[in-house]
């Protein structure tokens, strides 16, 4: 059949489309709200090569056949466009869609529309019509434009998703004849910006010379607050990548000036060392002792938060010559440590605040696991499971890291996953049936025998619909749980991926049978996981000295470890955005807000052992 015979549209409709355009165009009805203006040096509008207006391109399709009729539309939509008005173009792209069914076409104007409904402020909707333009792509040998990636860097960042929106900006960038040293700054800034986490998903996303961006964003990341080893790797990315975009940042990198460190020689460290908390103030005390081994031109100064009178605190400091805090450790202590005015010292708060924005001068270290399931969730999301169910018990800590999952999966997918309450109790095995359908797979199978002279042999069944598990419990909770899981999965069903946060994994279930969790996979701190990153030495000598310590004070010693460190290397991330901190609660980034969040690595139950591996 030819292209003439089933694309035929009738002269009528194109002369209504034609009529009620001219007559929209000499309407004078104020248009929906226009974004007042787009980012620099982003060409969101397709060079039209015609010296005609929108209004004139669409006078003169009277005169055309159907099929250039439809690209004097295309062009009066692009015009449109150019002219700032969205409306306008957005309108004449929804009339042409369905005269025309050419891929070419219908892609132009998907991403035409794409391009109104953002400059409308209708991102949702921008979202969806590239959508539309991508199955049209993925259906045909076509390829995406620079237009395209473009406009999906701008949704993709409204949608406040940072690497999406980053992988379609290099995207652009390769297929943008016109780009300038101004965009790969931009592209610099936006690498900076990514987390550990962040970056490992960007690189799997494989955009066009993601090696050369990830390999200096990493040599930034690990050795920017070294001066002399940085120029060293520095020289040597150089080398490497001769023909790489980056090579305008190295310029830039190599003229900066050298970070100076902090010459901080008496810190306060304020911590409880007497009381109810003693018990975790002490084993902080432990974990900055540990790493004051190798700090040791600072005077430490411990004080104890349980006898302190916060009132007086400025002075005390003062007397003392006090040149930087750390903590306090406990949230009501960090409460009335930032009520007061006086204290302008640099501080390493240990504990977040409750809704208190941070002076420059202050930092506070994350360790909410509400950003831990924010990396889970983002990392297996890209995963291609599209039906994951979390299994939560109840407490409300638990409570709160399976709602934070759910929201960030449902962010990214647009999917919310189902989320299913249990208790620690004889009814947790009924509730894991319920959540997996084998009960009803039960009941089925014994109305038949009830029905029939003969006993039915049967496989119980779980739901077809779950293709991931996401587990929110304590050790013990999924110690009892994962086998349930296990034995209740159809021998003929395919396996279900189990997955859990830091809170399901225990070193002290490592050093007993853990066959029950084989096939487990969790995030964690290095600290808490043999790893690259532990400092290994120092771990076996804390399981000589502590072998019965828990979870929780681990965590706390970690956290005291990497503190020390840390206020001296504060000034640095301030003043470099690329500077990482690689320590025992994580990869660790101050962000603009001031706070420190952890990058986690991810650690896997085999047979017999315990192991770190990449989840990316």
């Amino acid at each position: 059949m030819t292209l003439t015979k089933w694309f035929s549209p009738k002269k009528s409709t194109l002369l209504a489309i034609i009529s009620m355009m001219l007559l929209v165009s000499c309407s004078t009805t104020k248009s929906t709200k226009v974004t007042k203006s787009l980012p620099e040096k982003v060409e969101l509008v397709e060079k039209v090569a015609t010296t005609l207006t929108a209004k004139q391109l669409m006078a003169q399709a009277l005169s055309q056949d159907s099929s250039a009729a439809v690209d004097s539309f295309i062009q009066a939509s692009e015009l449109y466009l150019l002219e700032t008005k969205p409306h306008k173009a957005l309108w004449l792209a929804n009339q042409t869609m369905p005269l025309t069914q050419l891929p070419l076409k219908k892609y132009q104007l998907s991403v035409i529309s794409a391009k109104s409904l953002l400059a409308l402020e209708q991102t949702n909707k921008a979202y969806q019509a590239l959508e539309n333009a991508n199955k049209i792509i993925a259906t045909t040998s076509l390829n995406h434009g620079l237009s395209y990636y473009q406009t999906l860097a701008l949704v993709q960042t409204k949608r406040n998703l940072p690497i999406a929106a980053l992988n379609a900006k290099l995207r652009a960038f390769v297929k943008n004849p016109q780009a300038s040293t101004n965009e790969i700054d931009a592209i610099w800034q936006q690498l900076c910006q990514l987390s550990q986490w962040q970056h490992q998903q960007l690189v799997k996303m494989a955009p066009p010379k993601i090696k050369g961006w990830s390999k200096l964003l990493s040599f930034a990341n690990k050795f920017g607050s070294d001066n002399t080893r940085f120029q060293r790797y520095l020289s040597q990315w150089q080398r490497e990548y001769k023909t790489h975009p980056a090579q305008h940042v190295i310029t830039q990198l190599q003229q900066l000036e050298p970070i100076v460190a902090n010459e901080n020689k008496n810190i306060a460290i304020i911590i409880p060392l007497s009381g109810k908390q003693e018990r975790a103030g002490k084993v902080a005390q432990q974990g900055i002792l540990a790493a004051y081994d190798n700090n040791s031109g600072a005077t430490l100064h411990f004080i104890d938060s349980t006898t302190l009178d916060m009132s007086t605190l400025a002075l005390q400091l003062a007397e003392m010559n006090i040149d930087a805090v750390i903590g306090p450790l406990l949230k009501k202590n960090v409460k009335k440590y930032l009520a007061q005015e006086a204290l302008t010292l640099p501080t390493l708060l240990l504990n977040l605040p409750t809704a208190t924005v941070l002076k420059p001068h202050q930092v506070a270290l994350s360790m909410r696991p509400e950003d831990e399931a924010i990396q889970a969730a983002t990392t297996l999301s890209r995963q291609h499971y599209k039906r994951p169910i979390i299994l939560s018990h109840q407490d409300k800590a638990s409570r709160r890291i399976a709602k934070t999952f759910s929201q960030q999966w449902q962010h990214i997918t647009d999917q919310q996953p189902e989320i299913v309450f249990f208790n620690s109790d004889a009814k947790m095995q009924n509730q894991l049936k319920a959540s997996l359908g084998v009960d009803l797979s039960q009941q089925r199978t014994k109305d038949l025998n009830s029905r029939i002279k003969y006993s039915i042999k049967s496989e119980l069944r779980n739901r077809r619909d779950i293709d991931m598990i996401y587990i929110v419990g304590l050790p013990l909770e999924t110690k009892l749980l994962k086998p349930y899981i296990d034995v209740n999965i159809s021998p003929f069903a395919d396996i279900i991926p189990v997955y859990a946060s830091s809170r399901s994994h225990s070193t002290k279930s490592d050093k007993s049978d853990n066959r029950d969790l084989s096939g487990l996979t969790f995030t964690e701190m290095p600290w808490q996981l043999s790893s690259k990153q532990q400092n290994k030495a120092l771990a076996a000598k804390a399981k000589i000295l502590w072998p019965n310590r828990s979870d929780s004070l681990q965590t706390i010693f970690a956290m005291g470890f990497d503190s020390l460190a840390l206020v001296d290397k504060i000034s640095a991330m301030k003043n470099k955005t690329y500077v990482r901190h690689y320590g025992q609660t994580g990869i660790l980034q101050l962000g603009r807000d001031n706070i420190l969040r952890r990058s986690l690595i991810w650690g896997k139950y085999s047979r017999n052992k315990v192991q770190e591996i990449a989840v990316n």
